[in-house]
């Protein structure tokens, strides 16, 4: 697990050294192990390595027999064994023991169809000294990020993250408001975008080639719904198993010690379940929770250890966590909004006093359809069919009657939300639910200013691309693939990514793995959710591994009491930062507004707890990375 970075200039001007080295040290938390350069003329190649495998020859760069191909890499290759002994057959000779070695090889075998036969998370970048061209590449639901510059001139800037990027002279720091729109709306950027105009992201599942100062970029990979099995459910419990099974055993290698994530939720209760099947030790686990019990799934988590012999240590988040504020906002690098950052890196941060490696349990809602909105999804198909007359002018508005909760997790809320997006069609729909701050609301907010620098795009195309792929498969596998392509590695992955790494650790994820998203997308929809039950084969399977009063309960999710933070321990914060002249000049908000739904949330009359903190969060961006 490292970090990468790296600069090629189009024609003969030479990668300087003191920027090169500049880009790695902003991220040195990534791998404060040791560091690694290659340049050559108009190239520069930088890591820094967190050492996990192949600790004694495991250093980058890394390059082939002949020395005309060098690789930097970031991520974990769990399949590298195998290859490696395939390339052997093929009359590849190594000269280490790590899976870098093996990429490299792969690509002078197989070229950018190298990423086919990869089994892992991976950011990595290639040059080639024959062909002159770099090749990068990121793996296929996004566990490791690259962003990259390519400027008007050809040359091309890349690295792990933002603060790397933005050592380099030539990245402008001009603000891309179309991407502040959409994060306004998904409480993050999404892929291609980022907050910078200068800067993108390569999206999952995609390489990109430059060669001449041009860039072409590709997919290489999506699972595929459209192909359903015929399967018993006792087949699917059978199989399923064996596949998480091997999955979790394979992210169980490492030479440095290794631990567990346990959340108390049925994804990671089964991981740390199938690891206790495993491993000779007890497995180490840490929980996170707070003194609020509406938001913390503790008892669950410790049954759970109990159950399987685990080792169990818990931290409890108070509201003095928010001196972490800064910390995120320099990490993450661009504005991010979902509160679960906070234990995410706080958990992290803890884990790493004890182990180097974390498994978790990320990505089991995503292929086993775990939220309530998948359930909501299909329920509206059957809503639309009421005649209009009876939903608008008895339902709508007898629910619209009801008092708005003042309760973050409120089933009022949750049918308030329904009946809002139900008549709509099948994007309009997702995006009510994925909001953070709904369109309406939106329009009240932004200044004229700020639509002026927006440039046509809208929040709702991110959702749209992947709706329109999905005519022929019911609404369920068609928000399932939608979530895989855009709120699992825009918003779920950056946050574990970055806060994992920000202490150092490296995070796992059995879930993830390609081999488990493609059986899960060919099961049949009633084995994902069967009548008002989510996950159902996964809970199934994880009720044979742990108590099954923590699997069969409501989804808690990691949810933050940002709510009651705002409105106390931190309501002189927001003072300061929403209602300064600071913000005011920036011209982007319409500050009655603003301080309207701040006195509405004071005096608890609504919730717009995840409204604030996305300003909140927007603002303190502004403050680092612009001001």
């Amino acid at each position: 697990m490292c970090g990468i970075v790296g600069i090629v200039y189009q024609g003969s001007h030479a990668v300087e050294r003191e920027i090169l080295e500049g880009m790695n040290s902003a991220i040195l938390h990534r791998g404060p192990d040791e560091d690694g350069f290659f340049l050559k003329e108009n190239v520069g190649l930088g890591m820094r390595r967190l050492a996990i495998i192949d600790l004694a020859s495991g250093q980058q760069p890394i390059f082939n027999h002949d020395k005309s191909k060098v690789i930097v890499f970031n991520g974990e290759i769990y399949n590298f064994q195998e290859l490696r002994a395939d390339l052997e057959s093929r009359g590849h000779q190594f000269k280490t023991n790590s899976d870098t070695e093996a990429i490299i090889h792969l690509y002078d075998e197989f070229g950018v169809d190298c990423v086919q036969h990869l089994r892992g998370m991976f950011a990595f970048a290639i040059w080639d000294e024959r062909e002159k061209s770099l090749f990068l590449a990121r793996d296929r639901v996004g566990k490791k990020p690259i962003l990259y510059s390519h400027q008007t001139n050809g040359n091309l800037i890349f690295g792990s993250e933002f603060n790397a990027l933005l050592q380099h002279p030539s990245v402008s720091r001009e603000v891309d408001f179309s991407a502040i729109d959409s994060y306004l709306t998904y409480l993050c950027v999404p892929a291609p975008q980022t907050a910078f105009k200068q800067i993108r992201k390569l999206e999952p599942a995609h390489w990109l080639l430059w060669k001449n100062g041009e860039i072409k970029t590709q997919r290489y990979w999506q699972p595929d719904f459209s192909k359903k099995i015929k399967i018993s459910e006792e087949e699917a419990i059978e199989e399923t198993t064996r596949i998480l099974r091997e999955s979790v055993k394979l992210r169980m290698i490492s030479e440095v010690p290794l631990g567990a994530f346990l959340s108390g939720g049925v994804d990671s209760s089964a991981v740390v379940a199938l690891m206790a099947e495993t491993s000779s030790q007890p497995v180490k686990t840490f929980s996170i929770g707070f003194e609020e019990e509406d938001f913390s799934e503790l008892k669950y988590a410790k049954t759970v250890a109990n159950h399987v012999g685990a080792e169990y240590n818990e931290f409890i988040v108070r509201p003095n966590a928010l001196e972490v504020l800064p910390t995120l906002v320099e990490h993450y690098g661009e504005p991010y909004a979902d509160s679960s950052a906070i234990p995410t890196y706080y958990v992290s941060k803890e884990t790493r006093k004890y182990v180097t490696v974390a498994l978790n349990g990320d990505g089991g809602d995503e292929s086993f359809a775990g939220y309530e909105r998948y359930v909501a999804m299909n329920l509206a198909e059957k809503y639309r069919k009421i005649p209009k007359v009876l939903r608008k002018g008895l339902i709508e508005t007898s629910v619209g009657l009801l008092p708005n909760p003042k309760q973050f997790r409120s089933r009022v809320k949750s049918l308030k939300r329904f009946v809002e997006s139900g008549s709509l069609d099948n994007v309009e729909r997702y995006l009510g639910w994925m909001s953070a701050i709904s369109p309406s609301l939106k329009t009240e907010l932004v200044s004229n200013q700020f639509k002026s620098h927006l440039n046509g795009t809208k929040p709702i195309d991110v959702l749209q691309k992947w709706f329109d792929k999905t005519e022929n498969l019911n609404i369920i596998d068609a928000t399932m693939l939608t979530d895989q392509m855009t709120y699992l590695p825009n918003d779920l992955l950056v946050k574990v990514d970055i806060a994992s790494m920000a202490n150092s650790l490296e995070a796992r994820s059995p879930l993830l793995d390609h081999h488990i998203i493609e059986f899960a997308a060919s099961l049949p929809q009633h084995l994902k959710v069967s009548g008002k039950e989510t996950k159902y084969l996964l809970k199934k399977i994880a009720a044979k591994l742990v108590p099954k009063e923590v699997i069969y309960r409501r989804k808690m999710g990691f949810g933050v009491p940002i709510g009651k933070w705002l409105r106390n321990e931190m309501k002189d914060f927001v003072k300061e930062n929403l209602l300064s002249e600071r913000f005011a000049k920036r011209g982007l908000f319409q500050q009655n507004k603003i301080a309207d739904i701040i006195q509405q949330h004071n005096e608890q009359k609504n919730d717009f707890g995840t409204q604030i903190w996305t300003l909140l969060m927007l603002e303190l961006w502004f403050q680092r990375f612009i001001d």
